[in-house]
C-alpha cells in the first residue's frame, strides 16, 4: 500500500476544510461586527501582499522540511482564524485573520499537490494524478455547496455566530486528519540533506520554466483562466443583480456554477488520454474568450448560459495544468514549482483586477467582464502561436 492511505486522508481533510458555513454569510457577519466596505478592501490588500511575500518561501520549506508540516500549519491557521473571528470587534482583529489566512493558503498551495503526487508515485499510480486531483476538487465543490445551503438556513434561523462555531469544529477535524498524514519518501537527484539557499531554489525554478517551454505555456494557461474564473466567483452576485434577478434565486445559481465544474474535474484524466493538451487548453481558452465577451455585451438572461459554459470548461483546467506540471518535475522541488504556479495566478488576478476595476467603474460590471474577455482573447492569440512551435513534449502525458 505504501503511502496510499494519504490519499483518502487528503480527501477527508479537504472535505472538512471546505465545510465552512461561515463563508455564506461572511460579509454580513463582518458588517455586524463593525467592518465597512473600505475596511474589507484594506484586509484584501493585506491578504494579497502576504501571499506574494510567502508563496515561494513556503513552497521551498515544504520541499526541504516536509509537505505534511506545511499542511499542518495551514490547518492550524484555519482554526486560529475562526477563534479570532468569534471574538473579533476591531479592524485589527480582522486584519490578523486575513494575515493568518494568507499564511495558511501559501503554506498549503504547493504542498498538498506535491504530497498527493508523491503518495501516488510511491504506489506506481502517478499517471492517475489528474484523476485523483479532479476528484479532490469535486469533493471541494460538494463540500462548499453543502456548507452554503446549510449555512444560509442556520444563519436565518439561529443567527450568524453559530455558523462560525460549526466552521471552527470543521477546521479542527481537518487539522486532526492532517496530523495523521505520513510524509512520502522523496525521489530526487539532488542531495536533500544539504542546506540550499532560497536564491538557489528560486533560480532553479526559474531555470526549470525557461528550459521547459511546454510547461511554461500550460502553467500560463492555468494562471490566466484561473484568474478569469475568479472574477465570476467574486462578482456573479453583482451581475445577477444588474439583470434584475431576485436574490431568492442566487443560491440555486451558486450551486449550479459549482456543480458544472464537476464533469471537467472528474473526467480530465480521461480527456487527456483522448485529446492532446494543446486541443483541450485551446478549446477551454476559446470558450473563456467567447463566453466573457458574450457576458459583457448581451446583458440579458442568455448570458447566464455563457457563465455556466465557462464554468463547465473551467473544471478541467486545474487537473490538466497541475498534472502536466507534476509529471515533469523532480520531487525535490515539487512544492516550490507548485507555489510558483499559485503565485503566478495571484499575480494575474491582481494585474487583471486593476483593469477590471477601472472598466467596471466606467461601464459597470459589464465593462469589467469585457476587459477580462479582452485578456482572454489576447492570450488565445498568444497560445495559438506559441503552441504551433511544438512546445508540448508529450501531448497525452506520460
Amino acid at each position: 500500500m505504501g503511502y496510499m492511505p494519504n490519499v483518502w486522508k487528503l480527501f477527508a481533510s479537504r472535505f472538512f476544510s471546505n465545510l465552512i458555513p461561515a463563508y455564506v454569510i461572511e460579509r454580513l457577519y463582518w458588517e455586524e461586527r463593525g467592518m465597512t466596505i473600505q475596511m474589507v478592501v484594506y484586509t484584501e490588500i493585506i491578504f494579497a501582499i502576504t501571499i506574494v511575500l510567502l508563496e515561494i518561501p513556503t513552497g521551498i520549506i515544504a520541499d526541504k522540511w516536509g509537505r505534511k508540516q506545511m499542511m499542518i500549519l495551514s490547518a492550524l491557521m484555519g482554526c486560529c482564524e475562526f477563534v479570532i473571528l468569534l471574538l473579533a470587534t476591531e479592524f485589527w482583529h480582522f486584519a490578523l485573520v486575513v494575515f493568518l489566512a494568507a499564511i495558511g493558503r501559501s503554506a498549503s498551495s504547493g504542498a498538498e499537490n506535491a504530497l498527493l503526487y508523491d503518495s501516488l508515485l510511491s504506489a506506481g499510480k502517478e499517471h492517475s494524478f489528474e484523476k485523483y486531483l479532479g476528484r479532490l476538487n469535486a469533493l471541494d465543490i460538494f463540500s462548499i455547496i453543502i456548507a452554503a445551503l446549510c449555512g444560509s438556513f442556520l444563519a436565518g434561523r439561529y443567527g450568524y455566530e453559530l455558523n462560525y462555531w460549526i466552521s471552527l469544529v470543521s477546521m479542527l477535524v481537518a487539522l486532526i486528519l492532517t496530523l495523521t498524514l505520513v510524509e512520502p519518501a522523496v525521489n530526487s537527484d539532488s542531495e536533500q540533506d544539504q542546506p540550499i539557499p532560497i536564491r538557489i531554489y528560486v533560480a532553479a525554478s526559474l531555470r526549470y520554466f525557461k528550459n521547459n517551454p511546454g510547461v511554461r505555456l500550460v502553467v500560463l494557461s492555468g494562471m490566466v483562466t484561473g484568474a478569469a474564473i475568479s472574477f465570476i466567483d467574486e462578482f456573479w452576485q453583482t451581475y445577477l443583480e444588474r439583470l434584475g434577478i431576485p436574490v431568492i434565486y442566487f443560491g440555486m445559481f451558486s450551486a449550479a456554477i459549482y456543480l458544472l465544474r464537476l464533469p471537467g474535474n472528474l473526467l480530465a484524466y480521461l480527456l487527456k488520454s483522448r485529446f492532446s493538451y494543446k486541443s483541450l487548453l485551446f478549446g477551454a481558452i476559446a470558450v473563456f474568450a467567447a463566453g466573457f465577451l458574450y457576458v459583457s455585451v448581451m446583458k440579458d438572461y442568455s448570458s447566464l448560459a455563457a457563465i455556466c459554459l465557462i464554468g463547465l470548461f473551467a473544471g478541467m483546467i486545474e487537473p490538466l495544468a497541475a498534472g502536466y506540471l507534476h509529471h515533469r518535475m523532480d520531487s525535490s522541488m515539487r512544492a516550490t514549482i507548485g507555489s510558483f504556479q499559485s503565485l503566478g495566478e495571484h499575480a494575474a488576478v491582481s494585474v487583471i483586477g486593476i483593469g477590471f476595476g477601472y472598466f467596471s467603474a466606467k461601464m459597470d460590471i459589464f465593462g469589467g467582464f469585457g476587459f477580462v474577455a479582452m485578456v482572454c482573447w489576447v492570450f488565445l492569440i498568444y497560445f495559438s502561436f506559441a503552441s504551433a512551435k511544438r512546445l508540448f513534449e508529450s501531448d497525452n502525458g506520460p
